[in-house]
């Protein structure tokens, strides 16, 4: 099929890329001329692992172009999938002001039927809104289908190629044939498309999304009550685990979620309840708990320090809002170092992917290292905010000799606490 994607985000550059990855020609539209210049290049503007390895395959192929406009789009595209940002507003809700401007220009410009799906992470009744913005402007038959994505960062090529679930929100027999043949190639071993209307479609991310952070933040809850009581929360996450109705994945406890999906979607579908007269109790729980869950580890570094951390050299393993990304949104690692800056601690930082992104934001106002052994020289407490695989396995013995402070904050667990009590250092996790 032709297809085109407009927005060259995280979530339309991978849908773009995976959609060429099966044999359709694939043109990508994006209003940054230089973002547009750097892909036909062959480069790729986000980290995330193997896309860029499928992305150069398909360019050289001649099935994935990209251009500045819109009309070469709507001339080559028989589908039109909307990727477009929604950021969170000021009131928390999801601002549209991207998705509907295009959809006002594809009224204004389509000449035959298309079918516009929209990809981007949207309220109840955004469909509706998409379909009445274009109709303004044109007689020009369409259909509007309602298409989320629920690609994991890190994940996010084999979440599009092997999907768990393909969501399909339309009423449009028509719509829906098109779409169930373009994903066939993607669910060849049997996982289901699912045929919805276009607002069950919409409400099914918001509720995956904040079920989970729901239930991410639930432990962390039980964490902090296992520290209270002497109890150990990965012996507690176990004996849940193991309970079928319950299952094993988002049970780890840290230092709360972030990312760009989660903090916004949990605060939109909030929003979107008092818009209808409706209070989510329990999602304003999770956004409030999350927020302090970030910044739990803040006061036991306060309280090794005797409450001065002036001049205290500090040192911080992972920045990314999880690992294998270079997504720093809502990281828990920025609200640490930012209230650590503001009692002038000095901080050396190391990720392996994330450090442009925290420079572009902090700019000099940290260090970083070339590695992570490298931010530990004379340090007098390590921080773990991120997960990376790497840092699962260090050299004991040279933290040892390379930190001055013998102590490690961890805020996602790594280590069994007895193995780093023995190699010399005092560790303080969460929960345990």
């Amino acid at each position: 099929m032709n297809l085109t994607v407009v927005g060259t985000g995280y979530v339309g550059l991978v849908t773009g890329t995976c959609l060429a990855e099966t044999g359709n020609n694939v043109l990508c539209i994006d209003i940054d001329k230089d973002k547009i210049d750097t892909m036909k290049k062959g480069e790729v503007p986000i980290y995330e692992p193997h896309l860029d390895i499928i992305f150069q395959r398909n360019i050289d192929a001649g099935r994935l172009n990209f251009s500045t406009e819109l009309q070469d789009g709507l001339d080559h595209g028989e589908i039109i999938f909307l990727a477009l940002p929604t950021p969170e507003d000021e009131d928390g809700s999801a601002d549209l002001k991207y998705v509907l401007g295009v959809a006002e220009d594809i009224g204004k410009r389509i000449k035959d039927y298309k079918v516009i799906v929209g990809k981007s992470t949207v309220p109840v009744g955004t469909s509706e809104k998409v379909r009445a913005v274009i109709s303004k402007h044109t007689d020009v038959d369409f259909d509007v289908v309602s298409n989320p994505e629920f690609l994991r960062e890190g994940f996010a090529v084999d979440d599009f190629l092997k999907p768990e679930r393909i969501v399909i929100g339309s009423r449009s027999e028509k719509a829906i044939e098109k779409i169930k043949k373009l994903y066939k190639p993607y669910v060849r071993s049997g996982n289901p498309m699912i045929v919805m209307d276009e607002k069950s479609a919409e409400l099914t991310k918001y509720a995956a999304n904040s079920f989970l952070a729901t239930k991410i933040t639930f432990m962390n809850e039980i964490a902090n009550y296992c520290e209270k009581v002497g109890a150990d929360v990965d012996k507690v996450r176990i004996g849940m685990g193991t309970d079928s109705r319950i299952g094993k994945r988002f049970l780890f406890p840290g230092i709360g979620y972030g990312g760009s999906c989660f903090p916004k979607d949990v605060k939109a579908l909030h929003k979107s309840g008092q818009d209808s007269d409706y209070d989510f109790q329990i999602l304003e729980a999770v956004i409030d708990v999350n927020q302090k869950q970030k910044k739990v580890l803040l006061p036991k570094i306060r309280n090794h320090f005797n409450n001065t951390l002036a001049g205290k050299k500090i040192a911080i393993w992972g920045l990314a809002f999880k690992p294998e990304t270079d997504d720093i949104r809502e990281a828990p690692s920025l609200e640490i170092i930012n209230e650590l800056l503001d009692e002038n601690a000095i901080i050396t930082a190391f990720d392996p992917e994330a450090m442009p992104n925290v420079k572009n934001k902090l700019g000099d106002k940290i260090k970083y290292a070339d590695n992570m052994y490298d931010a530990l020289n004379e340090a007098e407490a390590l921080i773990i905010c991120t997960e990376w695989s790497i840092f699962r396995t260090p050299n004991f013995g040279k933290l040892h000799d390379l930190m001055k402070g013998k102590i490690i904050f961890d805020g996602r667990n790594l280590y069994d606490v007895s193995d780093v009590v023995s190699e010399g250092f005092e560790y303080v996790s969460i929960g345990r």
